[in-house]
C-alpha cells in the first residue's frame, strides 16, 4: 500500500501546506479561518475520491493494457492535467468566454471577485451538463452495447442490450432520443445550449475512438488482439478525467467558491484516483473481482443520468447522494464478485458441470442468465 500512496500523501501534506497559506491570506492571519479553510480543503478531497471511485475502476481496464512507460505518463502528465488543467485552467476558461475576458482578466475576477465568479460558472451548467453527461453517457452505452461481451452481472438487462448492439448505432440513438426528451423539458435557450454540448459530448467520444482507432498497436502476436497505443489510451483517460471532473467542479461550489481553494482540495482527490487506479491494476483487482467493472459503468450510467438531468433548474440531487448511488453500485459489485468466487474457487475450465438456468447460463447473476462462451 505504501507504494502506491506515498506519492499521493506526500501532495496531499503540500496542498495542506498552501491551503494554510491561502487561508491565512485570505483570513488576515485569523488561526480559526485558517483552520476553517483547511477543512474545506480536506472535505473536498474526500468528496472527489468518493466521487471519483468508479472514475478509478474505469480507469484502470484502460490503463492495465498500456505500457509502463505510459502508466508513469498518467501519473505525471496527467495528473498536471487533472489539476491545473481541469481544477484551474478549465473554470477560468469557462468564466473567460462566458463574461467575454481575457485570461488574466479572469484570474483576477476569481480572485478579487468570487461570488462573481461563482455566478458565471453556475449560468454555463446547462452546458457544462450536455457536454459531460452525454460523453459519460457514450462510456457506460459503450461497454453495455457489447455483442462480445460474455459475462453480465444484472442479467436480465445487460443480455438484452448486448444483443441490442448489433443494430448499428444504438447507443448514439439512445443517447440522441435521451437528449432530446431532457431538452423539451427547458426554456428554448437553455434547450438550445444543452443540445449542442451534448452533441458536442457525443462527437467528442466518437473523436477519440477514432483516434484510438487510428493510433492502434500491432497485432500481439501471442494472443492475436491488436492492441491500443499508449498515445491513444492516454488521451482517451484524460478526456474521460475531465468529464467526470466537470460534477466535482461544479459541486464544490457549494463548499466555497474560492477557485483556488477548490483547485487544492480536488487535485488531492484526484492524486489519491490515480493512485487507486495503479493498485488496481498492478494487483489484478478487476480480474479477480468479475463484476466490480461492471458496478463502475452502472455507477458512471447513474452519474450521467445526473448529470444530464440537472440540466433542469428543478431537478438537484446533492453530490453526496450522487456519490452514494456509485459506492452502493460499486459496492454490490465487489460483494457479488466476492459470492461468485466462493461459489466457484477454481478456473473455469476445471470446474466440474454446475447449475444452469432456463438458458444453460450460470445463475450466479442479478438476473436469469449470464452468457458464456461455448
Amino acid at each position: 500500500m505504501r507504494k502506491y500512496y506515498t506519492g499521493s500523501i506526500l501532495f496531499t501534506l503540500f496542498c495542506l501546506a498552501l491551503g494554510a497559506w491561502v487561508g491565512w491570506e485570505y483570513s488576515d492571519g485569523n488561526i480559526v479561518g485558517t483552520l476553517a479553510i483547511l477543512w474545506i480543503v480536506l472535505v473536498l478531497g474526500v468528496l472527489e475520491v468518493s466521487l471519483s471511485f468508479d472514475n478509478a475502476v474505469v480507469n484502470a481496464t484502460v490503463l492495465k493494457d498500456m505500457d509502463e512507460k505510459w502508466r508513469r505518463r498518467f501519473l505525471t502528465w496527467g495528473i498536471a492535467i487533472a489539476v491545473f488543467g481541469m481544477r484551474i485552467i478549465f473554470p477560468v476558461a469557462i468564466v473567460a468566454i462566458a463574461a467575454s475576458l481575457g485570461p488574466i482578466e479572469a484570474v483576477r475576477l476569481a480572485a478579487t471577485q468570487p461570488d462573481l465568479y461563482e455566478q458565471y460558472i453556475n449560468d454555463a451548467h446547462v452546458g457544462i451538463a450536455g457536454f459531460g453527461g452525454a460523453f459519460l453517457a457514450m462510456v457506460g452505452l459503450k461497454f453495455f452495447f457489447d455483442s462480445d461481451k460474455e459475462v453480465h452481472w444484472i442479467a436480465v438487462i445487460e443480455s438484452h442490450l448486448s444483443k441490442l448492439s448489433s443494430v448499428t448505432a444504438a447507443e448514439v440513438a439512445v443517447l440522441l432520443g435521451a437528449l432530446w426528451a431532457i431538452s423539451s423539458t427547458l426554456p428554448v435557450e437553455d434547450a438550445n445550449t444543452f443540445l449542442i454540448a451534448g452533441i458536442a459530448g457525443l462527437l467528442t467520444f466518437i473523436g477519440v475512438q477514432a483516434i484510438g482507432e487510428l493510433l492502434e498497436g500491432e497485432e500481439d502476436v501471442v494472443t492475436g488482439q491488436v492492441v491500443r497505443s499508449g498515445a491513444a489510451s492516454f488521451l482517451y483517460l484524460e478526456v474521460l478525467d475531465a468529464s467526470f471532473s466537470f460534477d466535482g467542479v461544479i459541486g464544490a461550489f457549494a463548499l466555497s467558491n474560492n477557485i483556488f481553494i477548490i483547485a487544492l482540495g480536488l487535485g488531492i482527490g484526484a492524486m489519491f484516483v490515480r493512485s487507486m487506479t495503479i493498485m488496481l491494476v498492478d494487483k489484478g483487482t478487476l480480474s479477480e473481482y468479475r463484476y466490480l467493472e461492471h458496478g463502475a459503468f452502472w455507477a458512471i450510467m447513474a452519474l450521467a443520468a445526473i448529470m444530464l438531468l440537472s440540466a433542469n433548474e428543478a431537478v438537484h440531487i446533492p453530490e453526496t447522494i450522487t456519490g452514494l448511488i456509485g459506492a452502493v453500485l460499486i459496492g454490490t459489485a465487489f460483494w457479488w464478485s466476492v459470492r461468485h468466487n466462493r461459489r466457484n474457487p477454481e478456473p473455469a475450465e476445471a470446474d466440474p458441470v454446475k447449475p444452469t438456468g432456463a438458458h444453460g447460463d450460470s445463475t450466479d447473476t442479478l438476473g436469469p442468465t449470464e452468457s458464456k462462451p461455448i
